[in-house]
């Protein structure tokens, strides 16, 4: 007999019900040993009507990284907004060509040289293996660059190590000295990473603004005494990026007895050494008694066109290099073997750095006279291919509270990309490793730069 429709939905409750019984048993039975913060965790999940999309270890991030907010933010970054700037500006002028004077990194390939050696030493099967603290073929290279270049004197065995690109020396080597409570000074604005990493082994960071009044110097004088008694590295960038400014030997002469007083460790970011204008290259490490107080870190990419083979070294005071080699021998197992060959190379031939330089400053010149007819107050920078200048206070009848603003009014008004830097004062950054094949189409896009520029009736 037929069993009717009622009865039949009847009987599929039952059965429904009861496994809906069992299964909330069996959850009951498999949480038993959970901790009671875990137990509330599940039942406040399943009782709830809005699943959540955080991960169970979502607690479990580190505090320095944001801690159970990891992820959560609001807060949108500088260069975030840039980006979101420009594909708004390219999606609204696509007839209307990005002037990009944003990017911080060269325009152009390693030379043919070093990609010949590159090309040769990537097919030696000796150069397969892992390369630990780096080979002394690179040290040995370095050694002699260093001599020829600055008149400094290293030991490559002992005064020499490699890093994988000069930002990880910065992540490391706060590990090598700093306890919670201890205090890096920084200066500002500049490279944030070795304040990062001082932060996240409990430390702080005491910012040393970089003043045009103070010639883009940081003011040693002026750090109180509390903060100095906690001290333990000063990290210094000259060439300074983005200021530009060089320093000089007084400064540095300054400098080594700062450290020595106040027992203060040195860390000078050399990464745009080699692109110096308005004199010959300056090591901190040429001047007297500086090795005894610090080392300085070094990049293959600036001066090289070497930007994303990621090389660099740490050089300087034995002790400090051998505290960097231990930290960094438990971080990485070093750069590839023929990468180094092919940067030894590139070190013994002079020229490479000589050509890149005068390439920079001849976009620099340009750049220069084409913003002082805008009305920019700028001057020719000591170093790097940076252009660091007061940013526009309005354009027409528009005004900007900050150089952010200004950067964004450039954007997406005018598709001309800058970096904007509030940190002491309203600037601007423009950078001259834009693509442009030859010098015709460097002045050509110039061209259209002062046009847009003209055309924006910017005030300072």
């Amino acid at each position: 007999m037929a069993i009717g429709f009622e009865k039949l939905e009847l009987f599929l409750n039952k059965i429904l019900s009861s496994r809906i019984q069992i299964y909330a048993e069996s959850i009951n039975s498999c949480t038993d040993n959970f901790p009671p913060d875990r137990k509330s965790d599940m039942s406040t999940a399943s009782s709830t009507s809005q699943p959540t999309t955080d991960p169970w270890f979502q607690d479990r991030f580190a505090e320095r990284i944001g801690g159970a907010g990891y992820g959560k933010g609001n807060e949108v970054y500088k260069f975030e907004l840039i980006k979101r700037a420009k594909r708004l500006a390219l999606a609204e002028h696509p007839e209307r060509k990005m002037l990009d004077f944003g990017i911080g990194e060269n325009d152009e390939m390693a030379p043919g040289s070093v990609r010949d050696v590159m090309r040769r030493e990537i097919d030696r099967p000796e150069n397969r293996g892992y390369a630990d603290n780096g080979i002394l073929e690179f040290k040995e290279a370095v050694a002699a660059f260093m001599e020829r270049e600055f008149r400094v004197t290293l030991d490559p065995a002992k005064e020499i190590n490699h890093c994988i690109g000069s930002k990880t020396a910065y992540a490391m080597l706060p590990a090598a000295f700093i306890n919670p409570g201890d205090i890096t000074l920084m200066t500002v604005p500049g490279y944030p990473v070795a304040g990062t990493a001082t932060q996240w082994f409990g430390g702080e960071v005491h910012k040393l603004p970089l003043l045009p009044e103070n010639n883009f110097f940081p003011d040693l004088d002026s750090i109180p005494a509390d903060i100095l008694s906690r001290s333990k590295i000063l990290v210094l960038c000259y060439p300074n990026s983005p200021t530009g400014q060089t320093a000089t030997k007084d400064f540095y002469k300054k400098v080594v007895d700062f450290a020595k007083k106040n027992r203060i460790i040195v860390v000078q970011d050399a990464a745009h050494m080699m692109l110096s204008y308005e004199t010959e290259p300056l090591s901190f490490l040429s001047i007297e008694g500086a090795k005894d107080v610090g080392v300085e870190v070094h990049s293959m990419s600036k001066g090289f066109h070497m930007i994303g083979w990621r090389l660099g070294w740490v050089c300087g005071h034995e002790k400090i290099v051998q505290a960097f080699a231990d930290v960094k021998d438990n971080c990485d197992s070093g750069q590839f073997i023929a990468i180094q060959k092919a940067a030894a190379a590139a070190l013994a031939d002079p020229t490479i750095p000589s050509q890149v330089r005068e390439k920079y400053r001849r976009r620099l010149e340009k750049l220069v006279g084409v913003l002082r007819s805008v009305g920019f107050d700028c001057k020719m920078p000591g170093g790097t291919y940076f252009l660091y200048t007061k940013s526009p206070k309005g354009a027409g009848e528009q005004t900007f509270a900050n150089a952010s603003e200004a950067g964004q009014f450039l954007i997406k008004e005018l598709s001309i990309s800058t970096v904007p830097w509030d940190d002491c004062g309203a600037y601007t950054r423009f950078s001259v490793t834009y693509e442009a094949h030859d010098e015709t189409a460097e002045d050509e896009l110039m061209a259209e730069l002062h046009k847009r520029l003209s055309q924006a009736q910017l005030t300072f």
